[in-house]
């Protein structure tokens, strides 16, 4: 801690030392205390707007404080520029929810099972030694009118698979009709459901073995991606120039990649524009669709349950990133509170991106072309048996875009008998259930300044008739979205419809508010019955676009805690005060996602599937701002 950080810089391995030694002092810190996360605690947006390095506001650090002996888990603030304790809340699991799964507990729902006699006896009955069985360690929901007792316990329960040498996916033969719920604080079994044998699917799913795969092609000739001059953009410390663009980049356990202070200089305007304050992708759900008993309770959050930004790759130059790369560590707090880097954790690099803009004009003969180029900031998380890449993009026309990539491994059951109507069959007798990804961007935003609005617009036929004769004409619908009761929305790309942020107080040359537009892709949102668990503990998922007045502490859209939270918290809570949205510093909530019916293309590695969402300037510019862009000619020009 040599150096004054910036107050959006991520922890550094000195602050988080920092901060251990300030709760141990305080009397917070046993052998049998787990640090459930530590993350920045960032100022307000309005003390960053008038952050000087003269005067920094105060560096704190929140850190949940998990207790292994069973005393109740702590809320902790920690101020490290006083070396104090801030606050300091006693939570309620029963009430508040548990704090993240934490890594070491995985390896305890298969330590406690393998010497569990029912679980053991269950395994015997299908031929199987508990010694080549994996179990999954899965968040345990929410089912208090099923499981009563479970309440303010850390329960995970837990699937089983088998895996026939080290190197054999266990994917590939689930055991079903078999689960175990565990107390893993108490490192007890509560129950050991078992509704009899089902056949073992014997598939391979080696999808790493050529005996497997057979022998790789040899048909592809090199494709060189080079900058022979370096790469475009510029760091300064966390600080990012590309272009006309500037960001500051962070990184947290929970979010993983975050965004902050997104600006765009424009050079007409002779200064640099803010757009986004702050954003990241704050939650993702992934429900299940099959309701038999062994399984109709899989819903996973992997952001609030499980941490996903601490399942961050290590990326390897020429196959996660191609090209001229830039890599940049993130730092982050382990279970004891001590400083882990993971290397490798961020990439930047540029892409071409085919045409920018292009004309041939017949009257003039003038011909231009013009080729786009968009910075890639990404990281890539591994959790479970599914990966995903996040990617944030910006583009040289002042487009900001977001992309989710799934890949990994189907999560896999046994196929029944005959048709099922909520799993595939992916292989012989190996089925992959029905589900969703279902991602929350949190956009806190800031066009053109902090006053801003939102109006949802969407196309409209024009009947003919007076002033439309011949029946030709569209045009469009604007509705403001003035309070939070009513900035609860769902899509439809039937209408295009979209959501602008504008600034009503920053005109553009035509005399309208400057705007951004949400183009969103459309596709379902939560599919599961309003009154279910998943539900009511994922109620964000339930609309395209919630907008929130900002509140610093509103950081979540299914709650702080979501592990076996029972439902209700973040943005249903959020909104209930129905706060006046007109004019306001506010934070655009943004659901997408991917609804999976796998199939057996998708087995047994599944192929990139896409989602994702994109920010346009709308009148934010009074022409095109990538008239200075230079014609391209490069090799093969």
């Amino acid at each position: 801690m040599t150096a004054t950080p910036h107050p959006l810089d991520p922890l550094s391995p000195g602050e988080i030392a920092a901060a251990r030694t300030v709760l141990a002092a305080a009397g917070l810190i046993k052998d049998t205390t787990r640090f459930a996360y530590a993350g920045i605690a960032e100022p307000p947006k309005d003390a960053l707007l008038t952050y000087s390095p003269a005067a920094p506001p105060d560096r704190r650090v929140r850190v949940l404080l998990l207790d292994t002996a069973g005393a109740a888990p702590r809320d902790v603030v920690v101020s490290l520029t006083r070396g104090t304790i801030e606050s300091d809340r006693t939570l309620d699991p029963a009430l508040d929810g548990q704090p993240p799964v934490l890594d070491a507990e995985f390896g305890i729902v298969e330590e406690v099972l393998a010497t569990d006699e029912r679980w053991i006896a269950a395994l015997k009955t299908r031929g199987l030694d508990v010694a080549k069985v994996r179990v999954a360690p899965l968040s345990a929901g929410v089912y208090a009118g099923e499981y009563p007792g479970e309440a303010g316990r850390r329960i995970l329960r837990g699937l089983a698979f088998v895996q026939e040498h080290e190197k054999d996916h266990a994917w590939a033969h689930p055991v079903d009709g078999l689960v175990a719920y565990v107390d893993v604080l108490n490192r007890t079994v509560d129950q050991v459901i078992d509704f009899g044998p089902v056949p073992i699917p014997s598939v391979s799913g080696n999808f790493d073995d050529a005996a497997v795969t057979g022998p790789a092609r040899t048909t592809q000739r090199p494709i060189e991606i080079t900058q022979p001059e370096g790469p475009s953009f510029t760091l300064d410390g966390n600080l990012l120039r590309w272009e006309n663009w500037s960001l500051r980049i962070g990184f947290d356990v929970r979010e993983g990649l975050v965004l902050h202070q997104i600006a765009f200089h424009d050079r007409d305007a002779g200064r640099d524009r803010p757009i986004v304050h702050r954003a990241s992708i704050a939650e993702m759900v992934v429900p299940y669709a099959d309701p038999s008993p062994v399984r109709s309770w899989q819903n996973y959050f992997d952001v609030g349950e499980y941490l996903l930004g601490q399942y961050a790759n290590s990326l390897e130059r020429g196959c996660d990133c191609v090209g001229e790369i830039t890599y940049l560590d993130a730092v982050i707090a382990d279970e004891h509170g001590a400083a882990r880097t993971l290397p490798n954790a961020i990439c930047l690099h540029e892409e071409d991106h085919g045409i920018l803009w292009k004309h041939t004009d017949l009257w003039t003969g003038s011909s231009e072309v013009r080729r786009q180029r968009r910075l890639v900031l990404s990281f890539f998380a591994t959790v479970g048996n599914y990966d995903y890449g996040f990617y944030w993009y910006l583009y040289l026309d002042g487009a900001i875009a977001f992309e989710a990539k799934a890949t990994g491994v189907l999560f896999t059951s046994a196929y029944p008998r005959g048709e099922s109507a909520y799993a595939t069959e992916v292989a012989p007798g190996l089925a992959a259930p029905y589900h969703q990804h279902l991602f929350c961007a949190r956009l806190d935003m800031a066009v053109d300044g902090p006053a801003n609005r939102v109006e949802e617009v969407e196309l409209a036929r024009v009947p003919m008739g007076p002033g439309n004769p011949r029946g030709n004409a569209f045009t469009f619908r604007r509705t403001p979205l003035l309070r939070e009761g009513q900035a609860q929305r769902l899509a439809d790309p039937a209408v295009q419809r979209a959501w602008h942020i504008t600034n009503p107080s920053s005109l553009n040359a035509m005399g309208r508010p400057v705007a951004y537009v949400l183009q969103p892709e459309g596709k379902p949102v939560l599919l599961a019955d309003p009154g279910s668990s998943i539900a009511a503990r994922a109620a964000f998922a339930t609309r395209h676009l919630w907008v929130t007045a900002y509140d610093p502490d509103e950081r979540y859209p299914a709650g702080f805690l979501v592990n076996q939270h029972p439902g209700g918290a973040g943005l249903p809570a959020f909104a209930a005060a129905d706060r006046d949205l007109d004019g306001r510093s506010l934070v655009v909530w943004h659901v997408f996602g991917l609804t999976h019916l796998p199939r057996p293309e998708d087995w047994p590695v599944m192929p990139v599937d896409h989602t994702g969402f994109t920010l346009k300037p709308h009148g934010f510019f009074d022409r095109n701002p990538t008239l200075d862009v230079p014609a391209h000619h490069g090799h093969g020009a």
